[in-house]
């Protein structure tokens, strides 16, 4: 009786199917994967109780604010490898992904970075753009902020404003590697424990740039343009938990001064050194690895007591 007066009751009391984007799969509530869709339209029906969101691997050019800015509970933002420019990135979009962690936009079209990124980010990945140029809310003002990525973009120093790190004192990872840097930028965060320079043009380093940065355990500097004159006795003096320095594919003609003792690997292959003054290495007494090939050494470039 009680079963012809409800036949569907069974069915009714099971929760509606998720709505999901065509082609996208949802293995989570609270998530949304679209890799490599070939998708050129940001997708429609997105739940709004989505936290992480996959684009990434498609053809997209541009992101719709209003299907963005909707989308207030995103954590993770995956836009790596698409074809979005600038003008397709809208920083009004932002202001509402107030719980937003995790941005990917590397390999994107971008020329210049977002002028608005959310206060809740802890990585921000730009990496492999064109972006010449970062304000003050990119990457500023963000308490929890730990990793940025800006390595393999177009950055000179007149792209970086003085004040582009203020407020972010937990960054600990900064790739500033393969841009367009002709010395080293000042204002970097203080909490910082890995720097990436490699492959620019920096010729100097102020006296001073690294004063602050005394958690710095990894600096690389390989391939620019230093000479003596570009470095001084402070220039890592400061800097008393570094281990790692890499100088390599330089224009140094000396061991640089003022090397810190905590030091464990020094690169100085492929400069022009020709003379090794023990000196300068008698500070960096936890020294194990020291890396000289390619320079210019002569017979008596390397002293008898140069190492004791």
């Amino acid at each position: 009786m009680e079963d012809a007066a409800f036949p569907h009751l069974g069915e009714s009391s099971r929760p509606p199917p998720r709505a999901c984007p065509p082609r996208c799969s949802c293995p989570r509530a609270d998530t949304v994967d679209c890799n490599g869709m070939d998708l050129q339209v940001f997708p429609d029906n997105i739940t709004r109780a989505a936290q992480h969101l996959s684009l990434q691997n498609n053809l997209l050019q541009e992101l719709p604010y209003n299907e963005l800015s909707r989308l207030s509970s995103l954590r993770t933002l995956n836009l790596h490898n698409n074809l979005i420019s600038s003008e397709g990135l809208p920083d009004e979009a932002f202001e509402s992904l107030t719980q937003l962690q995790h941005i990917y936009v590397a390999h994107n079209k971008l020329s210049v970075a977002p002028q608005f990124l959310p206060r809740s980010l802890r990585v921000a990945d730009l990496a492999a753009n064109q972006v010449t140029e970062i304000f003050p809310l990119t990457f500023g003002e963000k308490p929890a902020l730990r990793s940025v990525y800006l390595h393999n973009n177009q950055l000179s120093n007149a792209g970086l404003p003085p004040d582009a790190f203020h407020g972010s004192e937990a960054v600990a990872t900064l790739s500033l590697s393969s841009n367009r840097l002709s010395y080293l930028p000042p204002s970097l965060p203080p909490s910082l424990e890995r720097l990436h320079l490699q492959n620019n043009l920096i010729s100097k380093v102020p006296r001073g740039a690294l004063s602050r940065q005394t958690h710095l355990r990894e600096l690389y500097l390989q391939h620019n343009q230093l000479t003596d004159s570009g470095l001084d006795a402070t220039t890592f003096s400061k800097l008393h938990h570094l281990e790692y320095l890499d100088l390599s594919h330089n224009q140094l003609a000396s061991v640089p001064a003022g090397l810190p003792r905590a030091l464990v690997v020094l690169h100085l292959g492929r400069n022009r050194i020709r003379w090794v003054e023990a000196a300068r290495l008698r500070g960096a007494r936890g020294l194990r690895y020291l890396q000289l090939q390619h320079n210019q050494l002569g017979a008596t470039g390397l002293p008898a007591g140069a190492l004791r």
